[in-house]
């Protein structure tokens, strides 16, 4: 039987000159092919090779086998071994940006010397923080912003260490001995709308500023009258030395109408001096509100500076050496040279139905976080000392 050729027009080929997705080159490919099924019954199959010629592994709980039995040679599909101690993922356009969280197996831990996950509690102390080029912006400006009463917006993807940041600047601000007050009010049920939850509105703010200057105090019962109580403390403290900024999490989440009120708390002044500095840390949605054409918010867009968290890209081979630096490990022994680029090209994300060569990295701590334990996990599995590239894109 003749073998059929695809044209290299039908076929993307990777730079290795396998196949892409499938990481397949044209020689590991068997005249007869045993397709399973279910993967759980695969590994039976393929123990019934007299020999194994290679084992690969491949994207979306897929492993290739080649070997020889009974007269026969065959490739044989087997499940991952990345997806073993895992829930598998049956979703074919899983993309890179939604890895499933991953945790490393008892088998990971051990092959790779590791008394417990790197990425697991991994930020107990400001040591801790990997202070990428990035991540010393937006931590600078956070504090100019608490000093001297700025409005910025940290925005990032969700895992991209938005939340560590502002949690880095409480620990800084003790640790340095400022006087500087962050506020932060509850947002555990806040969205965008009453229809699908709480809206946070300019009244629940006041309220929160005035409980973080004075806990004793009773809070005014007219809006105006609230106001002014907040106004006062605020210039009371003030004037005493401290400084204060609001931060507003998830703020992506705020209806429109707090977000143009925000600009007012900004103009609250005593003589010429700001009162307080506001930081509004959000996902994306925030910025494509603010530098949308709506009229309704223009003032918030002019005054409010966007301070965007990039995805690590050329910083990840030092992030990684920063978060196996404290099991004494360095990422030379755990990976292969080879493993980050693949990290890197795992990790962009092209939209459906976007142009080839349009893709976005999502490179972000919490993606590298679930690919790296993908890929250790593979490794430890089949018992590879190191993760490669095959190990990297076959997670």
């Amino acid at each position: 039987m003749s073998k059929k050729t695809f044209p290299e027009s039908e076929l993307i080929i990777n730079a290795d000159g396998s196949c892409f997705h499938l990481h397949l080159k044209p020689e590991q490919l068997a005249d007869r092919i045993i397709l399973v099924g279910d993967p759980a019954r695969v590994n039976t199959v393929a123990d019934h090779f007299d020999s194994k010629e290679w084992t690969l592994p491949l994207r979306q709980a897929l492993r290739a086998c080649e070997g020889e039995g009974n007269g026969l040679v065959g490739a044989a599909p087997r499940g991952c071994p990345a997806k073993r101690n895992a829930p598998v993922s049956n979703n074919e356009g899983e993309e890179a940006m939604l890895l499933e969280n991953t945790p490393l197996t008892q088998a990971a831990l051990k092959h790779f010397g590791l008394p417990r996950s790197p990425f697991v509690d991994d930020v107990q102390s400001r040591d801790d923080v990997f202070q990428s080029r990035g991540a010393r912006y937006a931590r600078a400006a956070l504090m100019d912003a608490a000093s001297n009463g700025g409005f910025i917006a940290i925005v990032g993807e969700s895992g991209a260490g938005k939340t560590t940041l502002v949690e880095e600047l409480e620990e800084r601000v003790r640790d340095e001995g400022r006087d500087i007050l962050i506020i932060r009010p509850y947002v555990l049920g806040m969205e965008a709308s009453d229809r699908k939850g709480k809206t946070l509105k300019a009244a629940q703010i006041a309220e929160a500023i005035v409980a973080a200057l004075d806990p004793q105090a009773r809070l005014r019962q007219s809006p105006q009258a609230r106001f002014r109580q907040m106004h006062d403390l605020l210039k009371a403290s003030r004037r005493a030395g401290r400084r204060h900024l609001l931060v507003i999490d998830e703020a992506h989440c705020l209806p429109i109408a707090t977000l143009k009120h925000l600009k007012r708390f900004l103009e609250l002044k005593d003589g010429l001096r700001r009162l307080i500095g506001i930081a509004l840390v959000a996902q994306p949605e925030l910025r494509a509100l603010l530098v949308s054409q709506n009229p309704e918010v223009r003032e918030v867009m002019q005054r409010c500076e966007i301070v965007a968290l990039d995805p690590l890209d050329s910083e990840l081979e030092a992030y990684l050496a920063h978060k196996f630096a404290r099991f004494d490990l360095k990422p030379e022994q755990v990976f292969e040279k080879d493993a980050f680029d693949a990290m890197r090209q795992r990790l962009i994300h092209t939209p459906r139905g976007a142009k080839p060569g349009t893709g976005v990295s999502t490179c972000f701590p919490l993606a590298v976080h679930n690919l790296v334990c993908r890929a250790m996990n593979a490794a430890a599995q089949v018992g590879w000392p190191k993760v490669d590239a095959q190990c990297v894109l076959g997670a």
